[in-house]
């Protein structure tokens, strides 16, 4: 019998106040190893601030956390090396090239990857002989995960990661965290694109106000799947549309009742299940 693997990824009761006031409040999650898992919220609701504490960035004021088996409140240098980290924002490189940066980080891990072939996979090999100074905001994101990914981590964060990227940048991006995931890191992402969660995560979470208030794959979350259907159609009477709980049967009913046009069907999607589980559709 195959064992399980350890979680990559184990909170129990997380806590942490400022000033007094919770930004994060008992917060309990649980992410596999080689699952990419979306963290999605609004602002303040405590994204940022649960995933400064996994890194290691951030003390906590309660709570048991285990990241690749090891509290990141202590963790050393050998710990880190098996981490990859791709922040919202990054201190600037000065004058080095992008070349010169992806290889300067390469050399704090042990086992890198190959500095042009990181290039080549965000797609910044035309620019490696630039200035980091005078990349576009989107190519500089893609230096930040380039930088990120270099050590060959075993587990990535992604703190908003395709923030200034065009369409077609983040569905590339969208293929190299395919591709990652493929080669068995596991992703823990933060994101206010909920195409890119609903695109990318095995499992998801929403947590507002410091706390998770629901957690599923992206069909089931907030009882998506459970959800009455909308069945749309048009006929001699016109346009119509009528909620089920089982579509199939009324279609069937509809179908032996004569001809039906423009026949759609379709469930709440990611974004109105987000708003409703925040609040914000109140």
């Amino acid at each position: 019998m195959t064992a399980t693997p350890p979680a990559a990824i184990r909170i129990r009761g997380l806590r942490k106040s400022y000033g007094g006031r919770d930004a994060v409040s008992g917060l309990d999650l649980t992410v596999a190893s080689g699952e990419v898992f979306a963290l999605l919220g609004p602002n303040g609701a405590g994204k940022t601030t649960t995933v400064e504490i996994l890194e290691g960035y951030r003390r906590r004021d309660g709570g048991d956390v285990a990241v690749l088996g090891t509290d990141p409140g202590t963790a050393g240098r050998a710990w880190r090396a098996r981490i990859g980290i791709v922040a919202q924002s990054a201190n600037d490189l000065g004058d080095l090239t992008v070349s010169e940066a992806v290889r300067h980080f390469a050399t704090c891990y042990p086992a890198p990857r190959d500095p042009g072939q990181v290039l080549d996979l965000v797609g910044l090999t035309a620019k490696a002989g630039s200035r980091v100074r005078t990349l576009s905001g989107g190519q500089r994101r893609r230096l930040d995960v380039a930088i990120g990914i270099v050590g060959r981590p075993e587990l990535l964060f992604l703190d908003e990661p395709t923030t200034g990227f065009d369409p077609e940048a983040r569905r590339q991006f969208w293929d190299l965290i395919r591709l990652l995931n493929a080669e068995g890191t596991t992703i823990l992402l933060t994101t206010h694109y909920l195409d890119e969660a609903e695109v990318l995560a095995d499992r998801l979470a929403v947590i507002a106000a410091g706390r998770i208030v629901a957690e599923g794959t992206p069909a089931s979350i907030g009882d998506r799947e459970a959800q009455l259907a909308t069945v749309t159609w048009s006929d001699a009477g016109g346009r119509r549309t009528e909620q089920s709980a089982d579509p199939a049967v009324l279609i069937a009913k509809l179908a032996a009742a004569g001809p039906v046009a423009d026949l759609t069907v379709s469930r709440p999607t990611l974004e109105q299940t987000y708003l409703t589980l925040i609040g914000a559709d109140r």
